[in-house]
């Protein structure tokens, strides 16, 4: 980690609760919670706003949201959202299989017309030499309403700034999942 991590009884008092309620979920505290949390506001807001995009009521289905915060995560490098994202997809689906596979879904049968569609929308919003086209938003479209297409660009932006966050300060994987060994070489270029 490149910037290290302060003891629990240094943050202020009411970001406490936030740590105890990440030891109970996960058995840990979330390294990246610890060093967002080195700017009291800058966690909140960011706490507030992964709330929102993860809420049980989110019209996007939980798990696309996960194939999402997986593949934005492998694109970008980040190996503590790759461990914990991967986690939640693999109970999302009950499986390993769609982790496995998804830094090559498209050489894959797994994922079916709507899970390609947001993945190959995910990944023209995370690359920089990409461009979402008209012929994409068309698509999107007869999937989804406008609500839900702002809702899902959302999550897209938050995974990018979370992940390039962790990835830059090198915050480590938690051993939240077995990963499977990426081939996915166009992350390592970028």
């Amino acid at each position: 980690m490149r910037i290290p991590e302060k003891p629990i009884s240094s943050y202020p008092w009411y970001l406490r609760p936030f740590f105890w309620h990440q030891k109970k979920k996960y058995g840990q505290v979330l390294k990246p919670a610890l060093i967002w949390a080195r700017v009291p506001r800058l966690f909140a807001a960011i706490a507030i706003l992964y709330g929102v995009l993860d809420r049980k009521s989110s019209p996007i289905d939980p798990v696309l949201r996960s194939l999402v915060t997986v593949r934005v995560s492998q694109i970008n490098g980040c190996h503590f959202c790759i461990d914990i994202n991967s986690a939640v997809l693999a109970k999302r689906t009950g499986s390993m299989n769609k982790v496995e596979a998804l830094d090559q879904w498209q050489n894959s049968e797994l994922f079916d017309s709507k899970e390609r569609l947001v993945l190959e929308y995910a990944e023209a919003v995370t690359y920089t030499d990409r461009r979402v086209g008209d012929d994409l938003s068309q698509r999107l479209h007869e999937h989804f309403n406008e609500d839900e297409i702002v809702e899902l660009t959302g999550l897209i932006a938050f995974q990018n700034l979370s992940s390039k966050f962790n990835s830059a300060l090198d915050l480590p994987a938690q051993g939240f999942c077995r990963l499977p060994k990426s081939t996915d070489h166009n992350a390592e270029s970028r």
